[in-house]
């Protein structure tokens, strides 16, 4: 009885030992398939999985909006009195969901070259309400048509426009209409060929951003989505600091093997900038 169990623990002991030696060999050379995969899959060309993950999207991308809807339009307007607001929000809208376009490989630099197409979808059940709902903001036209144009003769045309059109220093616009576009009454009545509509982010449906000039990551994997050009330029010429780089990634996509301690870099287009993390950073409000 004692002798079988001694060899039963011998047994156990030399089995532990052969498994731990090649569990020793095989951890290395399984670590180095893996990492080779890896490489192979992760290059941003034609057959990888990276490459079908990266030309469309798979995570699903919001952006959220907050607006100050002003309380007191004609104390402000007649007194010059202070404003008062209130901010309502989010109003979400889902944001890169179409494949990017005009796809062109270089070999030669190990880049690849795209625009992306805008569009947003109103997500209901992540807002505070419709994006129907009104707000009184300021008139944009209204407050930079003296700015654009100081002459004294011509702000008095533009003064006579603007109180034919019955427009005024504030207004009342949906939160759709604030963000993508609305035909503006005022600017319909100048004798100029301008254009009419006027938005936050007009235009923004139906366009595309870019040209983005990315690496590939084929010749260097740490190197995979990093942006090398937007619209031919490395820099954007808005800040005065680190911000002004176009570098990072467009925050979809960041190479392999990235460490905890690292800083991970991404550019918006959408606020011109580039910025660290997007959960440490602050951003500026800046558009193209």
């Amino acid at each position: 009885m004692g002798c079988n169990r001694n060899y039963g623990l011998i047994a156990g002991a030399v089995i532990g030992a052969v498994l731990a030696v090649f569990g020793g060999i095989l951890m290395p050379v399984g670590d180095l398939l893996i990492e080779k995969t890896i490489k192979k899959e992760v290059a941003l060309e034609e057959g990888t999985t990276a490459y079908k993950n990266w030309v469309t999207t798979g995570t699903e991308v919001y952006r959220q909006f907050w607006i100050f809807d002003v309380q007191n339009p004609d104390e402000v307007a007649i007194n010059s009195s202070n404003v008062k607001v209130k901010q309502r929000g989010p109003y979400t809208y889902r944001v890169r969901y179409l494949s990017k376009d005009n796809i062109t490989h270089d070999p030669m630099t190990n880049t690849v070259s795209f625009v992306q197409p805008n569009g947003a979808i109103f997500e209901p059940s992540l807002s505070v309400g419709s994006e129907n709902d009104n707000f009184t903001i300021l008139n944009l036209a209204v407050a930079a048509a003296p700015h654009l144009y100081p002459n004294a003769f011509v702000q008095v045309l533009l003064n006579s426009l603007i109180k034919k059109s019955k427009s005024s220093m504030f207004q009342r616009r949906s939160v759709k209409e604030i963000l993508w576009g609305y035909k503006d009454p005022f600017l319909s009545l100048v004798p100029y060929p301008i254009s009419t509509t006027v938005g936050v982010f007009f235009p923004y449906n139906n366009t595309a951003d870019g040209v983005f000039k990315v690496f590939n990551g084929k010749d260097d994997i740490s190197k995979v989505g990093i942006i090398d050009t937007y619209k031919g330029k490395k820099t954007l010429g808005y800040w005065s600091d680190y911000c002004d780089l176009i570098n990072g990634t467009d925050a979809a996509t960041f190479p392999p093997f990235v460490e905890k301690t690292r800083v991970l870099q991404f550019f918006s287009s959408d606020i011109c900038r580039k910025t660290r993390d997007p959960f440490t950073s602050s951003f500026a409000t800046c558009k193209s």
